[in-house]
């Protein structure tokens, strides 16, 4: 740069001064490359504050937090951060701003025919007209020719002038997610950063929504309709993992998806499935909405913890895949059900309270085996020739890495202020918990996290001086080591038993979820089956006995008489009410 050119920036990063003793630029120095500092940008602000932060003195270990801190505050890697500060430290502002010409959002080109460029794009593409950018370059030539000009506009400088008119009205025409093309997708942040999805596990998206069906608990009565929370591999569009439950969204609900689509997932017989559902592995990005729950501290924590960047959605329609995925969940499968809503309000059935049979339970035993065995089988749309699973499985550039279930407790739900007693017990929703060794935190005060979906295990954690959380054992609810209670079938069972006027513990309990599960096996069996049962004890077949004795087989003149029986004698009034039912 010329000695004579000075540049003073004062403490508001602005240029103030800009002063040259020559009349002329040097011929080695092209006016048109000259750049300037204007005003920092808020990105740019917000760059310096995180390296002034860094840069001051401080210990190792302070250094090494405030350094994770300011990689999630620019939404970037440590490394990336670290180079940031070394190239500011060897550069200074430079390396901060982006440096851009004076000349920025001009054309080289008159007034005039920028303005009859745009005019005439704009005149031939009015009402049902189409004008492309080609035609209107035609139409300066003629204009220059009509004129008596040697020289006009290039078609490319008439590109230039009109591509940014173009790029708007493309913009407010978008209903959808920009979506595939080719064998990728790319997702768009409200940051303004673009995701090209590259790899299975490289991008999952994540979405609630309230099913159109009506649940009852395991007495018959009607309760509400189910909230699902589902994660998709933006890759494969496989569904990852779900949670399934009453409670509306939230970052605890977020994390308890979350961790069942990282951790491998097994099911024992009952679930009855053909395929294992052999998803696992931890994502590099999540995309979502902007709900207050994908902005928690909570799951931003879960994303420190475990290297996940967290991106927000540009515009709703970018969630198009999640919600694709619950209207094929929708219409394919929780239409054939009894106590299904629909999706019109107008158009819902009145019958569907009245019929309404299923639990939550049965509904997440049908909802498990169709992902497992339907959805993530079905063919890709893209590929054709591979399943949603197979997509996902051939597009992982490595084997996931096993992520331990400890490591995974902070996406549990948590409990606090539980006191443990003396010999190592707890209590937690009318139940009994022990742990071998929590007997030595006799009158503690500790935290309790648990798995909604399996209550018989709980984990025990003790807050510690500096404010974390300090593994101590898992407890296990007692009588119950062997047993699998949800916290929905406990909280019901504490209802009924409550309700009933008796005494609430771990027997009765166990007790009475056994007797209520016998019952609902013997609702199940058909009125047709019943009614030849009682038929069979009304009208007894007598059938005379066979022997290979001919002279017992020859025909006799006398009749052995047969043996009185005494008459069966049956209530008419209970037998007409067993079969109107």
């Amino acid at each position: 740069m010329d000695e004579t050119t000075s540049f003073n920036i004062a403490s508001d990063h602005k240029l103030i001064d800009l002063s040259d003793d020559s009349d002329e630029i040097p011929e080695s120095q092209d006016r048109e490359t000259n750049v300037i500092v204007t005003e920092l940008s808020e990105q740019a602000k917000l760059k310096m504050e995180v390296i002034q932060s860094l840069i001051s003195a401080c210990d190792r270990k302070t250094y090494g937090q405030k350094l994770k801190e300011a990689a999630q505050k620019l939404g970037k890697t440590v490394r990336t951060v670290q180079r940031m500060v070394k190239k500011y430290q060897e550069e200074g502002l430079s390396a901060i701003t982006d440096t851009e010409r004076s000349d920025k959002g001009t054309y080289r080109v008159d007034k005039e025919w920028e303005e009859f460029i745009i005019k005439t794009f704009i005149e031939g593409n009015k009402g049902s007209k189409k004008m492309t950018p080609a035609q209107v370059a035609i139409r300066v030539q003629v204009r220059a020719e009509q004129l008596g000009l040697e020289k006009c506009p290039s078609h490319m400088t008439v590109y230039r002038i009109l591509n940014p008119i173009i790029e708007r009205k493309e913009q407010k025409q978008k209903k959808r997610n920009i979506g595939w093309r080719g064998s990728r997708v790319s997702h768009q942040t409200r940051d303004g950063k673009t995701l090209d999805v590259r790899y299975s596990n490289h991008v999952w998206q994540c979405d609630h929504t309230k099913l159109d069906l009506m649940l009852v608990d395991r007495f018959g009565e009607v309760l509400s309709r189910p909230w699902l929370t589902k994660i998709t591999d933006s890759y494969s569009r496989c569904i990852m993992g779900i949670h399934l439950g009453f409670d509306a969204p939230s970052s605890q609900v977020v994390a308890l998806a979350l961790r069942h689509a990282i951790l491998p997932k097994k099911y024992d017989a009952q679930y009855k499935l053909h395929f294992e559902w052999g998803t696992y592995g931890v994502p590099e990005n999540i995309f979502t909405d902007g709900g207050k729950d994908f902005r928690s501290e909570h799951l931003k924590q879960i994303a420190v913890q475990l290297g996940i960047d967290l991106h927000l959605r540009d515009r709703p329609p970018e969630g198009g895949i999640e919600e694709r995925g619950f209207g094929t969940i929708n219409t394919d499968f929780l239409s054939g059900l009894y106590g299904y809503l629909g999706s019109n309000i107008q158009q819902r059935s009145e019958k569907a309270e009245s019929e309404a049979c299923i639990t939550l339970r049965e509904l997440h035993l049908l909802l498990v085996r169709y992902i497992v065995d339907n959805y993530n089988q079905r063919l890709d749309a893209r590929t054709k020739d591979q399943t949603r699973f197979e997509r996902w499985e051939a597009g992982l550039p490595a084997l996931p890495s096993l992520v331990e279930e400890r490591e995974l407790d902070i996406c549990l739900m948590k409990k606090t202020r539980r006191t443990i007693y003396k010999g190592g017990y707890l209590s937690f929703e009318n139940l009994m918990y022990r742990g071998d060794s929590l007997a030595a935190y006799a009158g503690e005060s500790v935290i309790l996290r648990f798995d909604p979906r399996d209550i018989t295990t709980v984990w025990v954690y003790l807050l510690g001086t500096t404010g974390k959380e300090e593994f101590l054992a898992a407890a296990h609810a007692m009588d119950l080591e062997t047993e699998q209670l949800s916290f929905e079938d406990n909280k019901a069972a504490s209802r009924k038993l409550r309700k009933a006027g008796k005494e609430i513990s771990n027997k009765s309990i166990l007790a009475e979820v056994r007797d209520r599960d016998t019952f609902i096996k013997q609702k199940k069996k058909s009125v047709q089956e019943r009614k030849k049962t009682e038929q069979a004890q009304v009208h007894p077949v007598y059938e005379a006995p066979r022997t290979v004795n001919s002279e017992l087989t020859e025909p006799s003149s006398e009749k052995t008489p047969t043996p009185s029986k005494k008459p069966r004698v049956f209530d008419y009034e209970q037998l007409r009410r067993d079969y109107d039912d």
